[in-house]
């Protein structure tokens, strides 16, 4: 699995057109609890390198745009930390804050 940085809302719109899985994740640089989760990702996201997700990330601060577009079209509410797992163009899990692991948001994936 390899981060994907979304800076645009036309990939936020890509990403809601595809049929394929897609995990987003929301973070925000100014919240510890963001930062936490981010470095609890990296950590298990190195650990299954096998996986062949697309992994997205989004700055809240710096792309509060794009940020909002995701919110808006997977009809969730926005939170940051928050991360979504995304297919045929709904949000079929989401977790926030300390709920957040890769290996609850794989399980969705698998479910």
């Amino acid at each position: 699995m390899n981060w994907i940085t979304i800076n645009t809302e036309e990939e936020v719109q890509d990403i809601h057109k595809s049929a394929d899985y897609a995990i987003i994740y929301k973070h925000s640089p100014r919240c510890m609890t963001s930062l936490m989760a981010y470095r609890q990702l990296k950590s298990e996201v190195s650990a299954v390198p096998h996986v062949d997700i697309p992994l997205y990330i989004v700055d809240v601060i710096n792309n509060r745009r794009e940020s909002m577009a995701i919110a808006s079209n997977f009809k969730v509410e926005h939170q940051s930390p928050q991360i979504l797992v995304v297919k045929n163009g709904e949000c079929i899990y989401d977790a926030s804050h300390e709920a957040i692991s890769l290996k609850n948001t794989l399980d969705a994936v698998v479910a």
